[in-house]
């Protein structure tokens, strides 16, 4: 009760509009003042739960970067989401991310939205442009499987975060293109990319950045939020590498953890120690150590990114069920 109370206590710090987390339906959602066209729904709309109000998570819309070496609030453990287009390489502190959960951002000249999930623990990267246009996005207020549905600013259609897939509006059933990126630890960041950039507070004093609001989320037993079937033989916030390869394909973390290096196919994923967990305690940088995933693919000699995400267990089992998780 007291993980359940934090985390509630963090809605209510970004002015919640409804805390109870109760299941919606489609005429409740346009008594809000949606424009989106719910005619379009490719998913349960009981699966969905409003949580609190649009926006009421703000979307980081005019980013701001430094230098790394400009950096100086960050510790080495802390986790950042490592990103590199056409060269330019920038880092997103989930210090911040979990606080905002979306930036729309251009990165090497490509229009991107990164976005993190906290009670999901998912941090991934989808190009913005459709049909041509950039779509700046922002956050509904709502859940599904505990994940974040995020809406674009032109049609209000809304998005899932863990698969980039419109499900409501007149973009359901497209998809957004995922870029890899990956999470690392601010010392790896800086010590691969010492001209890379790193996102800063626009106004520090907005929020505790150095605190995690859901300390002591990832020691659950059962995921806040959550209706859905728990994996079997697998507790349910046990971390996860999920590939996004075709087909997908997932490996528990403590596996990884002991081999250091595992083959699938042409995939290499390795680990290494280093990074905290953003969702242990509640100073970020003293979290438990998680370690640093890499997953990689070989093509033509050549070692090149795979877009993955270091997620729980119970996110894999609800977004993509027939994934047999790997643990040994």
């Amino acid at each position: 009760m007291k993980r359940a109370f934090q985390i509630i206590a963090a809605a209510l710090m970004f002015g919640c509009t409804s805390a109870g987390g109760a299941a919606a339906n489609p005429v409740d959602w346009s008594s809000e003042g949606w424009k989106t066209d719910f005619s379009k729904l490719t998913v349960d709309p009981s699966e969905v739960r409003s949580i609190i109000g649009r926006d009421n998570i703000p979307s980081i819309d005019e980013p701001l970067f430094v230098d790394v070496s400009a950096e100086v609030t960050l510790a080495d453990r802390e986790p950042v989401i490592s990103l590199t287009i056409n060269g330019d390489a920038r880092a997103y502190p989930l210090r911040i991310m979990m606080w905002h959960e979306i930036v729309n951002d251009v990165v090497g000249s490509v229009p991107v939205v990164v976005t993190y999930c906290p009670l999901c623990n998912a941090a991934l990267v989808f190009e913005s442009t459709l049909d041509g246009e950039a779509l700046e996005f922002g956050t509904s207020g709502k859940l599904r499987h505990s994940d974040l549905i995020m809406y674009d600013r032109k049609t209000e259609s809304w998005w899932q975060q863990f698969s980039g897939k419109g499900i409501a509006g007149v973009h359901a059933g497209r998809e957004l293109k995922m870029i890899p990126s990956r999470l690392d630890s601010w010392q790896r960041f800086k010590a691969a990319n010492p001209n890379g950039r790193v996102l800063v507070p626009n106004d520090a004093t907005m929020r505790a950045y150095w605190q995690n609001p859901y300390g002591g989320y990832d020691s659950a037993i059962v995921p806040f939020l959550f209706d859905g079937s728990l994996p079997d033989g697998i507790p349910a916030l046990e971390r996860v590498v999920l590939v996004r390869a075709e087909p997908p394909f997932a490996v528990t973390l403590p596996l990884l953890q002991e081999k250091g290096v595992l083959h699938d196919g042409d995939h290499v994923l390795s680990w290494e120690p280093g990074q905290a967990s953003a969702l242990d305690t509640t100073t970020i940088a003293d979290g438990r150590d998680v370690g640093n995933v890499t997953v990689e693919r070989m093509v033509d000699g050549r070692a090149e990114p795979v877009v993955h995400d270091v997620t729980f267990a119970f996110v894999v089992n609800a977004f993509e069920p027939t994934v047999i998780i790997r643990t040994e």
